[in-house]
């Protein structure tokens, strides 16, 4: 049974691979197209700009009882900071070390001890995946040149 449930977790990795790699194929194309990124760059610009109520929700200015606890909107820092390395002329591995370098200041190096990184690093894949889903669904319906 153990090599079965190996064998599920090598197949679950491998897909996953795969998905990346095929994500990483269409991200370079758009990165070596200097007019979709020029777009998308002044597409985002504006999400923020504009201050939407989907990107800043009360998710993202909640505040607890605790101050040891108050949220420090990484997850928008980190988009920002992704955002302003975006060029045209940006490699790929670069916009990825730019988050890289991001999640270990912000997520990886704060965290005392593993639970308190399990919980740092699930928040922000919470809050992450939330951030991105609200950019996309804005960029689709308001922004749909930059969408691409």
């Amino acid at each position: 049974s153990s090599s079965l449930t190996e064998a599920k977790e090598f197949v679950k990795r491998l897909r996953r691979q795969t998905d990346l790699c095929n994500m990483v194929k269409t991200v370079r194309a758009l990165l070596n197209n200097n007019s979709t990124v020029t777009v998308l760059r002044s597409g985002l610009h504006a999400i923020f700009n504009e201050k939407s109520p989907d990107v800043t929700k009360d998710l993202f200015q909640e505040k607890f009882k605790n101050p040891k606890k108050r949220q420090k909107n990484i997850p928008l820092k980190c988009l920002k900071n992704f955002i302003s390395s975006l060029t045209s002329s940006t490699d790929i591995r670069d916009l990825l070390s730019c988050l890289s370098s991001d999640l270990q200041t912000f997520v990886i190096k704060p965290s005392k001890s593993k639970a308190a990184f399990k919980e740092q690093a699930s928040d922000f894949m919470l809050k992450w995946n939330l951030l991105l889903s609200n950019v996309g669904k804005i960029l689709t319906i308001n922004r749909t040149d930059s969408f691409g």
